[in-house]
C-alpha cells in the first residue's frame, strides 16, 4: 500500500476536549497559575504586550515578544563576544527571554498534560495503517495525544525495528537518526512545532519520557513554536531540531503519494508554502470540523486559495474523530 503524509493540527484535541485544547484558554490558565509564571516575569511580558496589566491571550499577541527576545539575543551575543564587563541589557533585559520561555513552555505543557485519550475508534484503524505503510506523521500540536498512543502500540522502537523514528536517541537528537540505511524503510515522526518534551542539555537537545514532563518542570528550550504567524520560520530556523523536521517534510511529501491534512485550520502560510509546492504531483484531503459556521463551498475557495490548487478532497465533519479512510485512495 502507498505510502502518505497526514499532518495533524490542534483540531484534533478540540475535537476530543475543546476547552483543554483552546490555546487561549491554555494561555489564560498558565497566566492565572500563581506557581507556573512569577509576577516579575508576568510584568516584563505585560510591558512587551502594551502594559495596563495586560495578558496574552493569542498568539498574534506574542508578536512584540519575538522581536524583543530577538533583540535581547543579539545584544547578548556581542556582549559575550566582545568579553565586556558592563552588559548592554539591564537585569530585566537579561531575565526577558528567560521569562517568555518559561511561559510559553508552561503553556505547551499544560496542553500536554491530559488525561484522556483519541477514542479507539479513531485510534485503532489509523494505527492500522501507519503500521502496514509506515506513512509519515507530522503535528503542529504540543500534545501527547497521537504520540502517546504510538508509542504504547510500539510503533516507535528501535532503529532497526520500528515503523516511525524521530530523530531523538539516547545520546539526544541526531540527524542521522533519520537517514535510512540497512535497508530500513521507515517513517517519520515530526514534531513541526516542537514539543514541550525537548530540552537543551550541554548544547545538545534531549528529549525527556513522557512521566519526566509535569508542571513543575524546569523551562525547555528554543524548540517550541508558539509565536505570531510572522515569526513562525526564523523561529524554526534558530533550532536545528525543527530545521530538520522541516526538511524531512519536504522529503516525506516528496515520497508520498497523498497528503492528509486533519485538524488543520490553514492558518500557517509556512506550511501551506510547503503543501503547495506539492500539490500539482500529490492529491491532498483536507478534513476538518464543520462548525466554523461556513458553507463547504466556502471552505473549498478558502483551500483552493491556501493550497493553490483544487486537487484535493475535502471532509467537512460534525466530529472529524469519526474519520477512518485513511488507505482509501482518491
Amino acid at each position: 500500500m502507498p505510502r502518505k503524509t497526514l499532518i495533524f493540527g490542534n483540531g484534533l484535541g478540540m475535537a476530543l476536549d475543546p476547552r483543554h485544547f483552546s490555546l487561549t484558554n491554555a494561555m489564560a490558565d498558565v497566566w492565572n497559575d500563581p506557581i507556573a509564571v512569577s509576577d516579575v516575569h508576568k510584568d516584563l511580558i505585560s510591558q512587551c504586550i502594551g502594559g495596563n496589566g495586560a495578558i496574552p491571550q493569542r498568539e498574534d499577541q506574542l508578536d512584540p515578544l519575538h522581536l524583543v527576545i530577538s533583540a535581547c539575543k543579539t545584544l547578548n551575543s556581542i556582549n559575550m563576544s566582545q568579553r565586556m564587563n558592563v552588559h548592554w541589557l539591564s537585569q530585566e533585559g537579561q531575565q526577558f527571554p528567560v521569562a517568555v520561555a518559561n511561559y510559553i513552555h508552561k503553556v505547551a505543557t499544560r496542553l500536554h498534560l491530559y488525561g484522556g485519550g483519541l477514542p479507539q475508534s479513531f485510534l485503532e484503524p489509523l494505527i492500522r495503517f501507519v503500521r502496514g505503510t509506515k506513512s509519515h506523521i507530522a503535528t503542529l500540536n504540543y500534545d501527547k495525544l497521537l504520540y502517546g498512543a504510538f508509542l504504547d502500540a510500539g510503533l516507535m522502537g528501535s532503529y532497526s525495528n520500528t515503523t516511525l523514528v524521530d530523530g531523538m536517541v539516547g545520546s539526544g537528537f541526531s540527524s542521522e537518526a533519520l537517514v535510512r540505511l540497512y535497508n530500513n524503510n521507515f517513517g517519520y515522526y515530526l514534531h513541526l512545532h516542537g514539543s514541550p518534551l525537548f530540552f537543551d542539555h550541554h548544547g545538545v537537545a534531549r528529549k525527556r519520557d513522557r512521566h519526566e514532563l509535569n508542571s513543575f518542570s524546569p523551562e525547555g528550550s528554543d524548540h517550541i513554536v508558539l509565536t505570531h504567524v510572522r515569526h513562525k520560520r526564523s523561529a524554526i530556523g534558530a533550532s536545528m531540531v525543527l530545521s530538520t523536521y522541516w526538511n524531512y517534510l519536504n522529503i516525506s511529501l516528496g515520497e508520498s503519494q497523498e497528503i492528509i491534512v486533519f485538524g488543520y485550520s490553514g492558518d500557517d502560510n509556512h506550511l501551506n508554502d510547503v503543501i503547495a509546492a506539492h500539490a500539482q504531483s500529490k492529491h491532498i484531503v483536507v478534513v476538518e470540523w464543520a462548525g466554523i459556521g461556513q458553507t463547504q463551498g466556502q471552505r473549498l475557495d478558502y483551500w483552493s486559495s491556501k493550497l493553490k490548487t483544487r486537487n484535493f478532497h475535502h471532509f467537512y465533519l460534525s466530529n472529524i474523530l469519526d474519520f477512518q479512510d485513511w488507505s482509501r485512495n482518491y
